[in-house]
């Protein structure tokens, strides 16, 4: 027992430090000053980044809690039209690109959109005579953000609020709380670990996002990063900027975990019956189905649309065997990304339950801090590490066989798959640590005296118990991999692509119609896992028949 226990640590603090190689060289950065390019910065943007970014967070923030846990609660709670169709559809933004909404809404409301257009034809406007919301500003990258990044805390609060006990809200209902005061008082503090794991996800996203808030001019630290790279030609200030960048993340986490302080969030009860759904009419109905119906619109249905029609334009010349090729790799590497997150996930969380030293647990908190970091320094953090052993490598090799090993690790699809590892296994470690928060530590106790080791534990007990929260975490990174843009462009092998990359090269150009197809194949790619993973949600229910 004492040597499977210390192997599982050795293990943890192997592979912990091992994801932690790009995020030490972006702080290890910080040792080599560049006082010029700061003293620039300083005089001229830096803060605007810091100004921006927070306004940037802070925004997206609150949207974000608003759209995603008011619907999860009325979704599980209530019955109303199109309410269990809403349960999955709700989902369906988070396979959207925010810049790909960001250029879908940009072509309609801009000056020479159709909404403006029509206005100054129909009302014998000029461009002068009226105001229009200006879309290319913060206040549209928070809209544009919110609007795809909202599903995290959806996805999270409602498996939360499914695997409540029913008793504990009726113990609510006796002692005088309405449904409202329920929700509040009640459901909303049990649920309130895995509303922060989402909304961490959702702060971290929002820190690392690039397309649309530089496709809209909004001037953050991810902006700022990529203008000092390659405007300035300075990958050593960018990477110092990344380090700034973590001091957000670092505070956001550390103000969120001293709110909680001591407080524990365990289900007491044993008692799991079905949810009773009530039923809703008339007004309150139509106010139920408006409030779940505006994000799945706003985020999905309307951009879809633009992209159909651009697509029916396109489709014949687009849809190619290399379109199939992109599609085969996009979802290749988002599947095997995705199920290798889970399962390391799951075995550094649960190590670190297990044995919650502090040396582990500052390792599983540093390897989640990659997920704050632009893709772009990710993929720097990786590459310089990796070029060094091969280029060492190959040069060793040279001078005592003779022979060249040539790029053994760099330049291959196992160094994007780490990177993607790196950049959102923080998404699989944060799921599966809000499960494993809620399963009362007496179980373990109770299962090791009756026998049980640590392994028949997990597998016995945990895992059927987390089976909803294990797929969403599946899902997430899988997701994510397939929209993941920067460090794909800066790591994939010579002649590799995928479908992200695609559309992102065609958006860019203003292409908007040929970049249609694959924006909708990442959708689409996206679509069967989540009404999987939305069904799975509903029958992980203790005492679901």
């Amino acid at each position: 027992m004492r040597s499977a226990f210390k192997t599982r640590n050795i293990m943890l603090v192997f592979l912990a430090s091992l994801f932690s190689i790009p995020l030490f060289v972006v702080l290890g950065s910080v040792l080599f000053p560049e006082k010029q390019i700061w003293a620039h910065l300083y005089d001229t943007v830096l803060f605007d980044y810091v100004g921006n970014s927070l306004s940037l967070v802070i925004g997206v923030g609150v949207i974000s809690l608003l759209l995603g846990v008011i619907p999860a609660w009325l979704v599980t709670m209530y019955r109303f039209p199109l309410s269990k169709q809403l349960e999955w559809a709700l989902l369906l933004p988070m396979a959207m690109p925010a810049y790909i909404i960001a250029y879908s809404y940009t072509g309609v409301l801009d000056v020479a959109g159709p909404i403006q257009t029509s206005l100054r034809e129909i009302m014998d406007w000029q461009y002068r005579d009226y105001w229009f919301p200006e879309v290319r500003s913060l206040g549209g990258a928070i809209t544009m953000l919110s609007l795809v990044l909202y599903p995290y805390i959806y996805l999270l609060a409602r498996a939360a609020f499914i695997e409540q006990s029913v008793c504990v809200l009726e113990v609510s209902r006796t002692l005088g709380c309405n449904a409202v005061d329920a929700f509040r008082r009640v459901a909303l503090p049990l649920a309130r670990p895995a509303i922060m794991v989402g909304l961490s996800l959702v702060v971290m996203e929002t820190l690392a996002d690039y397309g649309t808030v530089q496709y809209f001019g909004v001037s953050v630290f991810t902006t700022g990063i990529f203008r000092t790279w390659f405007g300035l030609g300075n990958s050593l200030a960018a990477a110092q900027l990344s380090a700034l960048l973590l001091v957000f993340v670092v505070m956001f986490l550390y103000l969120e975990k001293r709110s909680r302080r001591q407080a524990r969030f365990h289900h007491t009860s044993s008692r799991y019956s079905a949810l009773m759904q009530k039923q809703l009419h008339g007004g309150k109905a139509l106010i139920a189905l408006v409030l779940c119906a505006a994000p799945l619109t706003l985020g999905f249905i309307i951009p879809v649309m633009f992209l159909c029609d651009w697509a029916l334009e396109t489709y014949l010349v687009v849809l190619d065997k290399d379109f199939y090729l992109l599609l085969f790799h996009s979802l290749l590497l988002a599947f095997v990304t995705a199920l290798l997150a889970m399962l390391l996930a799951l075995f550094m969380a649960y190590s670190n339950r297990n044995d919650g030293s502090l040396i582990n647990r500052f390792l599983v908190r540093f390897v989640s801090m990659g997920y704050a970091i632009p893709g772009t320094v990710i993929a720097v953090g990786v590459l310089i590490p990796f070029a060094w052993f091969d280029n060492t490598l190959d040069a060793f090799l040279r001078q005592h066989f003779n022979i060249s090993s040539g790029l053994l690790i760099s330049g291959t699809v196992i160094t994007l798959i780490f990177a993607y590892l790196t950049r959102f296994l923080a998404v699989s470690i944060n799921t599966v640590e809000a499960a494993l928060v809620k399963i009362k530590p007496e179980m373990d106790e109770v299962a090791k005296i009756a026998g049980l080791r640590p392994v028949s534990i997990l597998k016995r007990i945990h895992m059927p118990m987390m089976r909803g929260s294990l797929l969403t975490a599946l899902l997430l990174v899988f997701i994510d991999v397939l929209k993941e843009l920067p460090a794909t462009l800066i790591l994939r092998p010579f002649n590799f692509n995928t479908l992200a990359v695609r559309t992102y090269e065609l958006a860019n150009e203003e292409r908007l119609a040929d970049a249609a197809v694959p924006a909708l194949a990442i959708v689409l790619a996206g679509i069967i896992p989540v009404i999987m993973i939305s069904n799975s949600i509903s029958r992980s229910r203790a005492g679901h028949e």
